[in-house]
């Protein structure tokens, strides 16, 4: 087994050491959430968490690490005679992105089950994390259906089996720890809000502090078993407050100030529910024991507002966590303190918890923690921070007339200035056709791992999903050839059956936004924009994988690659400039080119083009060069290069006014998709697009269908 890096040996990230840590104290806490960019120390830090947790007293031999004092009396392997039981230290079982529905949760013992003939249960993850530590990395890729096991788990302490003839009920408390990178994708509510506490983390900029992260690190991997007898008094140190914290924690007294002051910030900043009121009490409890103090104090409610309420403040996907500490002081200052400031208490060495002692940019990027900012004096912004001149007047000799016209011309006028969008609505579901294979999402109809049975087949390679009917069909009547004479069935390898299950998919939706002059007018950008946040969101719903092209002037730009974070996304798009002439044909190019390479890279992810635009072509742009073509043509024998390769289309007409030229209709035809204007894409006037979606792409196949179907 390798050496574990020292939880003390981590250098800055003080908030979330003290996460951490108030969760070893108390368990109850629910949990953390880490957020923040590669490379932080995050999953590091968690896993040295498990060393400084106290040993935990079992039943011998209880596969579900029941108590000695308290056993369950559900518990499978039960019931449990009284007894002294033995001690093992903490685990942190690690849950797998990837991993199995019966993996976590367990499942019956297929080979007990065939060969004796007995239901007999094999437990899960949930039942290793019984009384320790829970760790997902990369917690947000964590496919939907082990989320929904978790949600239950969390909520109800324990983990119910009802599948394939086995009934089975275990306790499951677990403290859950979550790390995640932002730009990879958001949390579901439901599982953001199961976590107790918050922390962002982010990479120091301060060199001696980065000088010594690689220095240690270095000393790390040179010799693990020595770097850690090293820091090894200073693990004892906490791992022994950690002890007396826990001690003290049930003579700490949470007073009705502070219970006001907790509701009051909870009130004051409008979150959701009263979770976040009695996450607040338990972490200002914590830090109470965890100071040596039997009292709550206003610091404690002020450093638990800011751990447990930052995630629980969002309003939609797109809102970034955070909290307004100037607001938080403002609340709390309305109560007074129940007895005069006490003398400072000293400060924590390195080998106890330390997050006063690691210098500047210890927090997360807003410092947050409640610590005071620490680094140097704001800086004087100089010269570069007075107004600059026009970019109208360059140094002599600089061709002022001839040289920036050129490029003015090849983008068709001058940039304007980025809109914001308009109020995002409500969209119906735009789905691909036919059956896919993709990851587990909300929109297309699949073949997935889970959802409901629909069938059994032969095994395609490794047995997955096993079909337990289906497979007991296959091998009975050829028990008697087989000389079978116990109870259990003779059972062979061309016997088994897969389950074949139909579910939903996620796909990969690719917007291609028209940012050219045509579109530049203020009020229809922000239309276009407000349609494609709308389609965002719905994206984020469903679990989808979207990129961000546009095109405008004399290319076509991939404004953000294929990604799961749809609220990198919008602030691209928000950010979106326009102006300049209209290379239709260098966008629907660079889409071709995007979803050959996503292809490549996940071949079972269908996707779903959805290309919003007035449908004009005024510039052939970077089009592979041609010149012998005119731009429309060039954008049509474009369009149908997309359709030849079975990608459904989505059109959204952008073109407004009296006069309509009808161009974007003709585009959806050359793509094979239907076409729907910036007011029919809402929910109430799309009810037959998915119907046209498939009726399209049914009539490339057969032209004469007919492509009129009631919604």
């Amino acid at each position: 087994m390798s050496t574990p890096y020292p939880f003390t040996a981590v250098v800055g990230q003080s908030d979330l050491r003290l996460a951490l840590l108030l969760n070893a104290v108390s368990p109850a806490v629910g949990g953390v959430l880490v957020r923040g960019e590669k490379g932080t120390a995050k999953s590091t830090a968690v896993r040295a968490l498990s060393a400084l947790l106290p040993q935990v007293d079992v039943v011998s031999g209880c596969r579900f690490s029941c108590a000695p004092a308290t056993p369950d009396p559900a518990c499978p392997d039960g019931p449990h005679e009284s007894g002294p039981g033995g001690a093992r230290p903490a685990r942190m079982v690690e849950l797998p992105v990837g991993a199995s529905e019966d993996r976590l949760v367990g499942s019956l013992d297929i080979e007990r089950a065939l060969a004796e003939g007995v239901k007999a249960f094999e437990p899960g993850l949930l039942a290793d994390a019984h009384r320790g530590i829970l760790y997902v990395d990369e917690v947000n890729l964590l496919h939907d259906h082990l989320i929904d096991l978790l949600l239950d788990a969390a909520a109800m302490g324990a983990s119910y089996v009802e599948r394939e003839g086995v009934s089975v009920r275990h306790a499951a408390r677990f403290l859950l720890v979550g790390t995640m990178n932002p730009e990879e994708g958001e949390l579901r509510p439901q599982l953001l809000d199961r976590f107790g506490l918050t922390v962002e983390v982010a990479a120091s900029r301060e060199p001696a502090q980065r000088v010594e992260v690689v220095r240690r690190r270095l000393a790390y991997e040179d010799d693990p078993a020595g770097f850690a007898t090293r820091w090894a008094g200073d693990e004892h140190e906490v791992r022994a407050r950690v002890v007396a914290a826990r001690a003290l924690l049930p003579k700490v007294s949470l007073g009705d100030n502070a219970l006001l002051q907790i509701a009051a910030a909870c009130a004051g900043f409008e979150v959701d529910g009263m979770r976040a009121d009695i996450v607040m009490a338990r972490t200002a409890t914590a830090l109470a024991a965890w100071a040596g103090r039997t009292e709550v104090r206003k610091e404690d409610v002020r450093q638990a507002a800011l751990l447990a309420l930052p995630h629980r403040r969002r309003r939609n996907p797109f809102d970034a966590p955070g909290i307004d500490e100037d607001l938080l002081d403002r609340i709390l200052d309305g109560f007074p303190d129940e007895e005069p400031e006490p003398e400072p208490e000293p400060e924590p060495g390195p080998g106890t918890e330390g997050p006063e002692d690691d210098g500047p940019g210890d927090g997360g990027p807003d410092g947050g923690g409640g610590l005071p900012p620490q680094g140097g004096e704001p800086q004087d912004p100089g010269p570069s921070a007075e107004t600059p001149e026009t970019p109208g007047t360059p140094e002599a000799g600089e061709a002022p007339a001839e040289a920036p016209q050129p490029s003015a011309q090849e983008a068709g006028g001058p940039e304007q200035a980025a809109v914001r969008a308009a109020e995002p609505f409500r969209t119906r579901m735009l789905s691909v056709p036919g059956l896919g294979e993709g990851a587990s999402g909300r929109r297309s109809r699949a073949r997935t791992a889970h959802g409901r049975t629909t069938g059994a087949q032969r095994p395609r390679g490794h047995l997955t999903k096993l079909h337990l009917t289906a497979t007991i069909q296959a091998a009975a009547p050829h028990q008697r050839a087989r000389g079978r004479d116990g109870r259990g069935l003779v059972i062979r390898k061309d016997d088994l059956r897969q389950a074949t299950r139909e579910g939903r998919e996620g796909n990969l939706v690719l917007f291609v936004v028209d940012a050219s002059g045509s579109m530049a007018a203020r009020q229809r950008m922000s239309a276009v924009k407000g349609a494609v946040l709308s389609l965002l969101l719905d994206a984020y719903q469903r679990r989808d994988k979207v990129g961000l092209i546009t095109f405008r002037g004399a290319s076509a730009e991939l404004a953000l690659p294929p990604t799961s974070s749809v609220d990198a996304a919008a602030a691209r798009l928000e950010q979106l400039p326009t102006g300049g002439r209209t290379p239709l044909a260098a966008g629907l190019l660079k889409a071709h080119e995007v979803l050959r390479i996503e292809r490549l890279r996940d071949p079972s992810r269908r996707p779903l083009l959805v290309v919003v635009t007035d449908g004009r072509a005024t510039s052939a742009g970077n089009a592979g060069g041609r010149t012998d073509s005119s731009p429309r043509e060039l954008a049509g024998h474009s369009a149908r290069l997309l359709q030849a390769g079975g990608v459904a289309s989505v059109v959204v007409d952008c073109e407004s006014g009296p006069v309509r030229l009808g161009l974007a209709g003709v585009l959806a035809r050359d793509l094979g998709g239907p076409s729907v204007t910036l007011d029919g894409l809402r929910a109430d006037s799309l009810a037959g697009l998915v119907k046209n979606v498939r009726t399209a792409v049914a009539s490339t196949a057969s032209p004469n269908s007919s492509n009129r179907r009631a919604a």
